[in-house]
């Protein structure tokens, strides 16, 4: 049970930020190769980092291609015409798609992060668990964005990393009651914070 809800949290991460790696490269007006693996990237690239600092080696994405190529396949799909038309319309509705899509990409590679440091080194301390998990769910972003030439967005915008290394923090904490429920409340405080950050452009201080 444990196993099948790790790898449907696992391919709904995958999903959302390859939608979000995809859309980047849209926006970058990036050919098809360039879409692809940006969004394979976004949503690979924070679990192979991931990996590689816990000696998991070689990283998961390679060991199951299942990841990388649902990554490709989203991303694909997003470089269709008819669907890149309708993201670059930037309508409300699509705004809080995306928004929602990321929130729950970020709430889950958060979560998995946790559950992977947790795994690998039983005794894991509050500071190292929360640090993968956090680490896990914006790797690919900065990975993604350090690709597409922009300054990478957990640095500039919105309360984005903080709230998955919160949603960390709780996940670690509430792991001795159990990894599923830990989990899931763990996922439901970073996306909690992740919207109502988008919505009220909660921003920590910046240098002027």
């Amino acid at each position: 049970m444990t196993d099948l809800f790790l790898w449907i949290l696992e391919i709904l991460g995958t999903v959302a930020f390859a939608i979000s790696g995809a859309m980047v490269g849209v926006e970058k007006k990036m050919d098809l190769f360039g879409v692809a693996i940006l969004g394979m990237v976004t949503a690979t690239g924070g679990g192979a980092i991931r990996d590689l600092l816990l000696d998991v080696t070689p990283p998961a994405v390679f060991r199951n291609p299942v990841y990388a190529l649902t990554a490709i396949g989203v991303s694909l799909l997003v470089f269709l015409p008819v669907v890149r038309r309708a993201f670059l319309q930037h309508t409300r509705a699509y705004e809080l798609t995306l928004r929602v899509i990321d929130a729950v990409g970020l709430s889950v590679f958060t979560v998995v992060g946790v559950q992977t440091a947790f795994t690998v080194y039983p005794d894991a301390n509050l500071f190292f668990a929360s640090f993968i998990g956090a680490l896990t769910a914006v790797g690919g972003g900065i990975l993604r964005d350090v690709l597409a030439g922009t300054m990478p967005y957990v640095f500039v915008k919105h309360f984005y990393a903080c709230a998955a290394l919160i949603g960390a923090i709780a996940c670690a904490l509430l792991w001795p009651l159990g990894s599923i429920p830990a989990m899931l409340t763990g996922m439901a405080l970073t996306i909690l914070l992740r919207l109502l950050a988008a919505h009220f452009h909660w921003n920590l201080p910046q240098a002027k």
